[in-house]
């Protein structure tokens, strides 16, 4: 409509186009009645039409340029429609210049640069040109937390693409402010809220951690200085209150003749705790608090001031604003309010309060809580705390506070509780890590004791083997002692595995490897009624570990597994079958960093996932699961060392492991999960080697004898070993302990083929007496004897030419270890 007016204003007015008319038809009538010639006049007719046509185009040529300009946007109206006090508006071209921006956007960036040209570093640059890209791409894009070098303040981004030809991009910068916790406290009692407080008997002062007042109610103000219009920031709050010899508090210009009054603090602390005082202490800005003041002769029962029972709906609305678990409760012990602080910290945000406090706690505190919270309702105002523990955790006892209310009607108790849900998570995993440390260490020192009974058993088992042969009526007794002491020596290997004080020979492998290793293994254990399936992820990063360890680690997470699906299904329907998933998976730095697991290093891992269909496990059982001897079996199944087991073996390869329950569609735990994460390898994948067999048929060849010293403190280990090396055609010498074996060297002047000692023992250990010995004869060798990890000792027996062999051992391995490491020395001195 606007373009058809536009041409109908250019055209003649229609009097002006009837007049030429006219006169064009008198004048070329004339020129035909003089001329009397009707071409003359005709040409006349002509010459006038294309006259006036001419003039008519020279007009229109004349308007063009103006009709051109009205296609061209006027940016003057554009900056007065995208100006902004709170965000900075530009609008760029193709070309990225800057063609409009709001007079924010250059206050705040100092000109009218591109915004691919402000001050910002190199990853934010990044930002902004992907968001620009995705602008252009598909309309729209956004980049967040940029910080302007200038400033340093953070700042959010919106771009979008505009503009009739969509040649123009919108850039929004947005600033983010990060509010505290306070703010919304200190502008409502500065308000006509605390107008309201102050006429219901309530003052309130925020207070900083210096104790001076931030903000405060205008009631305040008249109590504390006689002027309503006073303003108190900046004084100190304890400078406005004094105390009797009751101690009783009142307002210091009233003194005594005014009214008493009740003092609750309330800390915000939570305040504290966004803005990273839980990261580093130092750096961190003390939480203000909430002082709030109530008068001897506030009463809601009072109908004469009507005013005042408008006081606890309001003061209800303040506690529930604030960070801190408070909750109201009546002079004979009912809960009349709680806030979603208290709700959160005792864990009942869906199902509500309860009637009483004492249900919320254990049975043994019920009664201590209900007579504190009725001799703090019915006695003078005071406060205090007392430590309970919640029905829902019996193990952690948490601090409540109790202050006496006065003068709110109903109300008589506020109860004051802080949500410590992630202080006592951390609590229980430094308990848990400091138990397993204790416990692994116990369970090393019982085994390497336990291992040298061991050897004496199954050492004199072997000699008395060689004395009867298969028929005899002893033979099969001593058979079945050898054979319950191996079991017994699985279950010290087992303890070892736990403490991580096990002999490890790990190889750098693919996981997927060792799962097929043990895959049909694992269809026979699960039987009909469980099926079994395995995925992999693709390319999995090597890992360095033991491969029959992992594999222990597999069958044990299985057969676990396997009996949970079981008791499981012994209540389900008779066609119902369970799962057993193994898969691994490609964990990369990134995603570890996202899962925010404090413990365990962002870095790359290879990851074995071993999940079932059972019931879960039990909420009180899951921090347990790894414990040694803990188990959930029947008495007589289980001996508990199963997962603990698989612990050690997986901390022992510089893993970590977790277990946790899959949630099902109702919410309800739908299986159990443990997921083991092991580092990617980054070294080069090693080619497979054959084992050396020359060495072993030297070892089983060897039968020059040889002169060994002996030293070994306990003394049945040390008799085992002196026959089964004397009747291997070796001259043994003996030594109780490290000084003994040094003095035989030093003093006799013998020379020995071999050392073979015990590492731990009093007075001089081992190693110290395999130095001292190397001094008198450097080129002697050192065999070993230990129940602790060879790696373990190798890392902390810095020796040459040392060797070791693990208790318990038999009669046949340590003649066959001595054997060959003689041989090797025999070997490397004739390639000398």
């Amino acid at each position: 409509m606007n373009g058809i007016t536009d041409r109908a204003d250019r055209l003649p007015p229609l009097p002006l186009i009837g007049g030429l008319l006219g006169a064009a038809i008198l004048s070329a009538t004339l020129i035909w009645l003089v001329g009397g010639s009707t071409l003359v006049a005709a040409a006349y007719v002509g010459g006038l039409l294309t006259l006036t046509l001419a003039l008519l185009l020279a007009s229109r040529l004349r308007a063009a340029p103006a009709d051109e300009g009205l296609g061209q946007p006027d940016w003057s109206v554009t900056h007065a429609a995208i100006e902004n006090r709170r965000r900075a508006i530009a609008i760029t071209d193709r070309a990225n210049r800057v063609t409009c921006a709001n007079t924010c956007y250059e206050e705040w960036f100092g000109g009218g640069a591109a915004p691919m040209e402000l001050g910002f570093d190199t990853a934010d640059r990044e930002k902004l040109a992907a968001a620009a890209k995705a602008a252009w791409r598909d309309g729209e894009g956004t980049a967040e937390s940029l910080a302007f070098n200038a400033t340093g303040k953070p700042y959010s981004l919106q771009v979008h693409r505009s503009g009739r030809g969509e040649d123009y991009l919108v850039w929004r910068f947005s600033e983010i402010v990060v509010a505290n916790s306070y703010d919304g406290v200190a502008e409502r009692i500065s308000g006509p809220f605390g107008y309201m407080m102050s006429r219901a008997g309530i003052e309130v002062a925020l207070v900083a951690s210096d104790g001076v007042v931030m903000a405060h109610t205008p009631g305040l103000a008249m109590r504390a200085t006689g002027n309503p219009e006073a303003d108190l920031k900046g004084s100190e709050f304890v400078q406005l209150l004094r105390t009797d010899d009751r101690d009783r508090i009142f307002f210091a210009r009233e003194g005594q003749q005014g009214t008493p009054q009740t003092l609750v603090q309330i800390s915000l602390e939570a305040d504290r705790k966004a803005r990273g005082a839980g990261s580093d202490p130092a750096s961190a800005v003390p939480a203000p608090s909430t002082m709030v003041l109530i008068d001897g002769q506030v009463g809601i029962g009072n109908r004469a001031d009507a005013s005042r029972t408008a006081a606890v709906p309001q003061l209800e609305a303040l506690l529930a604003a604030l960070p801190l678990g408070l909750a109201l409760t009546d002079r004979d012990g009912r809960f009349l309010f709680a806030n979603k602080a208290f709700l959160r910290a005792i864990e009942r945000e869906q199902e509500g309060l309860p009637q009483y406090p004492s249900d919320l706690v254990v049975r043994e505190d019920k009664g201590p809580l209900s007579d504190t919270v009725r001799r703090f309702a019915r006695g003078s105002a005071a406060s205090g705390d007392m430590a309970v523990r919640l029905a829902g955790d019996k193990e952690e006892p948490i601090s409540l506070g109790l202050a006496g209310v006065r003068g709110l009607g109903d109300a008589a108790v506020l109860l004051s509780l802080s949500d410590s849900t992630e202080e006592k998570r951390l609590r229980r995993q430094v308990a848990q890590a400091t138990k397993m440390q204790a416990v692994g260490q116990l369970a090393g020192g019982v085994a390497h004791d336990f291992n040298n009974v061991l050897t004496a058993i199954i050492g004199y088992c072997d000699l008395m083997l060689l004395r009867h042969t298969p028929g005899d009526s002893d033979y099969d007794d001593i058979q079945q002692i050898k054979a319950n002491s191996n079991r017994a020596a699985s279950l010290t290997r087992q303890l070892l595995a736990f403490s991580r004080q096990q002999t490890l020979r790990p190889v750098v492998l693919q996981l997927p490897d060792v799962v097929s290793e043990v895959s049909q293994l694992l269809k026979r254990l699960m039987g009909d009624r469980i099926e079994y399936s395995i995925r992999h992820d693709r390319e999995l990063g090597p890992v360095r570990a033991d491969p029959q360890q992992l594999e222990q680690v597999i069958i044990n997470l299985a057969v676990n597994a396997r009996d949970a699906m079981h008791a499981y299904g012994q209540n389900a329907p008779a066609d119902w079958k369970g799962r057993l998933t193994l898969a691994t998976r490609r964990v990369s730095a990134r995603d570890v960093r996202k899962m925010g697991v404090d413990i365990m290093p962002a870095d790359d891992y290879t990851v074995l996932i071993v999940q079932d269909t059972g019931g879960g496990i039990p909420r009180d059982v899951i921090n347990k699961i790894f414990e040694p001897f803990f188990t959930t079996k029947e008495q007589g199944k289980g001996t508990g060392l199963g997962l603990s087991t698989v612990y050690g073996i997986v901390k022992q390869s510089n893993g970590f492991i977790f277990a946790d329950n899959v949630q099902g569609p109702d919410g309800n735990p739908a299986g159990a999960r443990f997921t083991m994460y092991l580092p990617v390898h980054r070294g080069e994948m090693p080619r497979a080697t054959k084992p050396r067999r020359a060495e072993s048929e030297k070892a089983s060849e060897w039968s020059a004898g040889g002169k060994l010293l002996l030293v070994e403190d306990e003394d049945t280990v040390r008799a085992v070993a002196e026959r089964a090396l004397t009747r291997a055609g070796y001259a043994v010498t003996t030594a109780s302990d490290g000084e003994i074996g040094l003095g035989i060297v030093a003093n006799s002047g013998e020379t020995f083929d071999l050392v073979v000692s015990d590492v731990v023992m009093p007075v001089m250990d081992g190693p110290a007496m395999a130095r001292a010995i190397r001094r008198v004869m450097p080129d002697v060798p050192i065999l070993f004897m230990s129940g602790y990890a060879e790696e373990h000792l190798r890392n902390e027996i810095d020796i040459e030419n040392m060797h070791f062999i693990p208790k318990p051992f038999s009669v046949q391995q340590i003649n066959a270890k001595v054997a060959e490491v003689l041989s090797l020395q025999k070997s490397a001195r004739e390639t000398a």
